[in-house]
């Protein structure tokens, strides 16, 4: 349903009432005033055929209406489309409808093909092809992946001593690949004496990642492997065994700590640690230091951490603080002392020291650094001499560097405005250095080292754009007012030659969920849209954390509405700010910010001209009712409980699916991935058969399932250029922009 918030997961990696009326739900209505399903669908549609008029017209597929009720302690729903879910991926005329629906979209773009490949040359052309990562020292070895031209996967390698080494390769995406439509490495693991190897894999799209191992000396794969786990790797420091954590087969939610011997069978693994809770998600990590092996327990609203020592054979796990409701934190090691970030009595955290052994003991915390109103504390990591912290202040991230003995804080400025930074890979905490990166909407992403001792920067990498020319773009941050006296923080990017007459075609993007913020970095595939005349804006709107934790607060439960508010909102000051023409506006988001779409094209549909919409948690209330559908009894403080009135209510109010009304609506591109385990493929499709049915307008409603993808679309670096090539065109074309 949505991408995990990073706010509850301790490593982490996109809505209220029109101005002028209130659409009323359509819940029990099973089509918009009198309108009937037809057909299911060509028969021939699997083939790649679609279905015309006699005067050969094109004609959508019409999706077949089977009655069906969705029962709830407050009410039955009736969802004619409700038969489209098919768990098992395998009914054939699920399928036969899921390809009838792209053979359609791809007649309805065949006009853009020519379009297509110019947007996709010119992506793949601002890409380095034999690009590579900066190189992260660890344990003796650097730690590097590379990319060869025209190959899809990176290549995971490491040198020992320094880059003049002979190269080892650990892991080959490109080899690994050979034999699978999808394939990704989540995460690898290498044990600290540097001779084991541990990594996870998806063959699928579905996040049921396998865990496999490899001897470093020899070059061996081993034969066993676990199935079914979440990319969680943590080795012990005897450097034969890893913890990993087991997930349940249909929620895929992570229930379980194992402890697996290299080598044994992994029927034979040892239980650690088991979550009853379902609303907690679940980690485990090695400490920075190495010498802790770490349980992390998260929740909207609620944390826990579990501790042993990496050197205890009998992994004796001790609670760190026990969960209570409205207290979150997070902790690193140093030396005899726990460094916590809390937002106990601190609603933007606060960072405290603590004596490991009086964690407990309250009134033996000391404070480093005090809460603050106007300033979020986002992130840290804790070194021998100073203390690095990310945080964000007036809606932008700024980092801090407080040493712990003598000196003044230090913090990082930029030069430019949107702009971001974030605390780079920093694996050794007695480094006297710290990594950083540093991207704008005009500037590429720019790794950094800087020495806190002298004040001594280093540019290790600016990110290559081949053909790109920063001095041709503006870049703005500025405030919108809402409907209710906000003043919600907007990013933009434009070519300097665009002229700020109301004549522009718009772009705008939008997420709002989960206090994830949607930062203002550089996006290379953008500047084919700024090339033609579009301007691209990010509307931090409540549901982030852009202004804080009550930014936050006010965009998600009961306070939902005014995340969709907040974009409408946004739009209409860019149009009356003569930022773009209101004929030539378009929106986009994807997952929570799909939702996001759904919301806004049901309040102004008369707004937006196109709407792209990617991989959208459209179907609130019936999802959120479903306990077994992945994620769902961990976001009941996200979203709400629908089995309680005061929220069932809520969310039926808004939720996409049940406020279509007959309108016209904007032209719409719907994208979804077969094996998604986040948006299940069948609230998108659900959505555009039920749209078809409202709506009055003769602009194309389009969906498009990648058979073969998940939540993030399917893999391979070049794929996603097409993917986004073909959402560039849909905008493009309806904008008026190609």
């Amino acid at each position: 349903m949505r991408s995990l918030p990073a706010l509850l997961i301790p490593f982490a990696c996109v809505l209220a009432s029109c101005a002028t009326t209130t659409p009323e739900p359509t819940v029990n209505r099973v089509f918009g005033d009198g309108i009937e399903a037809q057909q299911l669908f060509a028969d021939d549609a699997e083939s790649g055929q679609v279905r015309r008029d006699a005067d050969g017209k094109v004609l959508p597929p019409l999706a077949q209406t089977r009655a069906y009720a969705v029962q709830s302690p407050n009410g039955e729903r009736q969802d004619e489309y409700y038969w489209l879910r098919d768990d098992t991926r395998t009914d054939a005329d699920v399928l036969s409808y899921l390809n009838a629906e792209n053979a359609y979209q791809q007649e309805l773009m065949a006009h853009t093909k020519p379009l297509q490949e110019v947007l996709y040359s010119e992506m793949v052309g601002r890409l380095k092809q034999d690009d590579a990562s900066v190189p992260v020292l660890l344990n003796g070895w650097w730690y590097y992946q590379r990319f060869e031209p025209g190959l899809n996967y990176p290549i995971h390698a490491r040198r020992h001593g320094s880059m003049d080494a002979p190269e080892q390769i650990l892991l080959d995406g490109n080899a690994l690949a050979a034999d699978h439509g999808y394939y990704q490495i989540a995460r690898y693991r290498v044990s600290s004496d540097g001779r084991q190897l541990a990594w996870v894999e998806d063959t699928v799209g579905r996040r049921q990642w396998r865990m496999r191992f490899k001897d470093l000396d020899t070059g061996v794969v081993a034969a066993e492997y676990i199935d079914n786990v979440q990319p969680d790797i943590a080795w012990t420091n005897d450097n034969r065994s890893v913890l990993y954590i087991d997930k349940d087969p249909q929620t895929l939610l992570g229930e379980r700590v194992n402890k697996h011997v290299v080598g044994t069978d992994p029927a034979t693994d040892a239980l650690v640690y088991e979550e009853t809770d379902s609303s907690f998600y679940m980690t485990v990590e090695k400490s920075r230091s190495g010498r802790f092996l770490m349980i992390g327990l998260s929740s909207t609203v609620s944390s826990e951490v579990h501790y042993a020592d990496a050197n205890d054979s009998d992994l004796k796990f001790e609670v760190l603080l026990p969960r209570e409701r409205n207290h979150e934190y997070h902790v690193e090691d140093h030396g005899d002392s726990w460094i916590v970030m809390s937002n106990l009595q601190a609603p933007n955290f606060r960072l405290l020291q603590a004596p490991m052994k009086r964690i407990t003991d309250r009134s033996a915390w000391r404070e480093l650094v005090a809460h603050r109103d106007q300033a979020l504390v986002e992130d840290f990591q804790v070194f021998a001499g100073y203390l690095a912290i990310r945080e964000k202040v007036g809606g932008l991230s700024q980092l801090r560097i407080k040493p712990w003995k003598n000196g003044e804080d230090q913090v990082i400025a930029a030069d430019e405005s949107p702009f971001d930074f974030v605390l780079g890979d920093n694996p050794d905490p007695n480094s006297t250095t710290l990594r950083y990166e540093y991207s704008s909407m005009i500037t590429p992403k720019s790794t950094f080292e800087v020495d806190p001792g002298s004040g001594a920067r280093t540019l290790l990498k600016r990110d290559p754009v081949p053909g790109y020319d920063p001095a041709a773009y503006r870049s703005e941050f500025i405030v919108a007012p809402a409907r209710d006296g906000k003043q919600i923080p907007v990013s933009i990017i434009y070519r300097a030659d665009v002229p700020r007459d109301g004549t522009a075609a718009l772009l705008q993007y939008g997420y709002g969920s989960y206090g994830s913020t949607v930062e203002p970095r550089f996006d290379s595939n953008t500047v084919s849209l700024l090339d033609r005349g579009v301007i691209f804006a990010i509307a931090h709107i409540r549901g982030s954390q852009a202004l804080g934790r009550s930014w936050y607060d006010d965009g998600r439960l009961l306070n939902k509405k005014n995340t969709f508010n907040d974009f409408v909102d946004v739009t209409r000051h860019l149009v009356s700010a003569g930022y773009a023409s209101p004929q030539r506006i378009a929106a986009t988001g994807g997952s929570a910010g799909g939702l996001l779409m759904g919301a806004v094209a049901n309040q102004a549909p008369e707004l937006y001209r196109a709407i792209v919409s990617r991989v959208p948690f459209v179907d609130v209330v019936t999802t959120m009712l479903d306990e077994s559908i992945p994620l769902t009894t961990n976001e009941f403080d996200e979203w709400g409980n629908p089995k309680q009135k005061p929220y069932y209510d809520y969310m039926l109010s808004y939720s996409p699916y049940d406020n279509l009304r007959r309108t016209a609506y904007p032209a719409t591109l719907v994208t979804t991935g077969l094996w998604d385990s986040q948006v299940q493929y069948f609230e998108p499709a659900k959505y555009v058969a039920r749209l078809r049915t409202f709506n009055t307008g003769d602009r194309p409603l389009l969906l498009k399932t990648d058979m073969e993808g998940g939540h993030g679309g399917n893999s391979g670096r070049f794929q996603r250029y097409r993917d986004k090539a073909l959402e560039q065109a849909f905008i493009l074309d309806q904008l008026g922009s190609s």
